[in-house]
């Protein structure tokens, strides 16, 4: 049995995603484990994992360092990073950590920095010809007057939709303009909102595209989703991410689709987003794909048969310890 270890930082709440990676492991007789890290000991996804290492903020000068004694003590094959902040700083080392034979699956510098940047991926969206919300300059929409309303505003660094509102009013653009930080200003968009999910092998070549309706939302990430096989929506996604230099693994887009038909993409998160359980159960095995494709392993799967209409309705779940395992 071929060992295959997969170490994934800022683990968090990620239980189900970890889990199914877990799974995979075993189904393809893998002799892996499962390394989480996370900055807190109480991170959910440690008590389902092998191993978990309490490492420093993603900003510490020894967080590349850290990472490394870790993946050289645990003979690890493959890095999951799942939170934001860290993407850039693992795709600037990327080519350390190769050098010690670990694979970080992670997209470009360029690719990080457009994405995690709201200004920079309006402005790729733009030079690439692909359809996204107007950009307003606050000042000028406050100075003019303008009866335009309603606008989105939203920082131009944040995640998981905190710091997004709907201004109604010039009063509550003057508010927010000084309330957010870096704020950018955008037409409000009305239609249907979806994510999808877009798979791309280590080349960047992109594989499949997954489209989930946000049904439902609860503090930025959806509780509420049902995936859709649209055709329109699958070809403009991965247009999308063609698009992009160096994607790699799962790219998640945020998009609209209005009344017109129009899709207009909004955001690009280059990372496993937290509705993508909901792809995982439809068919859209990425997990397993990365992991053969690593290998170099001759795959049976077609991760374009996913079930199409499949709903997911997220609800509250824990995980029960003793304090002693905590702080062990």
């Amino acid at each position: 049995m071929k060992k295959f270890t997969v170490l994934f930082t800022s683990s968090g709440r990620r239980v189900s995603l970890i889990q199914h990676f877990k799974d995979t492991l075993l189904n393809l007789n893998l002799n892996g484990k499962i390394i989480t890290t996370d900055l807190k000991r109480t991170s959910p996804a440690r008590f389902i994992a092998d191993e978990h290492v309490t490492v420093p903020r993603v900003s510490s000068e020894y967080y590349i360092s850290t990472l490394i004694h870790i993946c050289r003590e645990h003979n690890v094959s493959l890095i999951v990073p799942l939170i934001d902040t860290e993407l850039g700083v693992l795709s600037q080392n990327k080519e350390i950590f190769e050098e010690i034979g670990v694979t970080v699956l992670v997209s470009s510098p360029y690719v990080n920095e457009i994405c995690f940047d709201k200004r920079k991926t309006a402005q790729f969206f733009i030079e690439a010809g692909i359809d996204t919300p107007i950009e307003y300059d606050v000042q000028e929409v406050i100075n003019q007057g303008s009866i335009a309303y309603p606008y989105l505003i939203k920082p131009a660094k944040g995640s998981s939709s905190v710091g997004v509102y709907k201004i109604n009013n010039k009063k509550e653009l003057e508010f927010f303009y000084e309330y957010l930080n870096e704020p950018v200003l955008q037409e409000l968009v009305v239609g249907e909102e979806y994510t999808i999910d877009v798979l791309t092998d280590f080349n960047g070549e992109v594989i499949t595209a997954v489209p989930r309706l946000r049904m439902e939302t609860r503090a930025g990430e959806v509780s509420k989703g049902m995936t859709v096989r649209n055709f329109r929506l699958i070809e403009k996604a991965k247009e999308v991410v063609a698009k992009l230099p160096g994607a790699v693994g799962c790219i998640t887009l945020q998009c609209f689709l209005t009344e017109n038909n129009e899709v207009k993409f909004t955001e690009i998160n280059p990372r496993f987003g937290g509705g993508f359980p909901l792809s995982l159960e439809a068919g859209a095995d990425f997990p397993r794909h990365l992991i053969e494709s690593l290998l170099g392993v001759k795959s049976d799967l077609d991760v374009n048969k996913w079930r199409d209409g499949l709903v997911m309705l997220r609800y509250d779940d824990a995980i029960f310890v003793n304090w002693n395992e905590i702080n062990d």
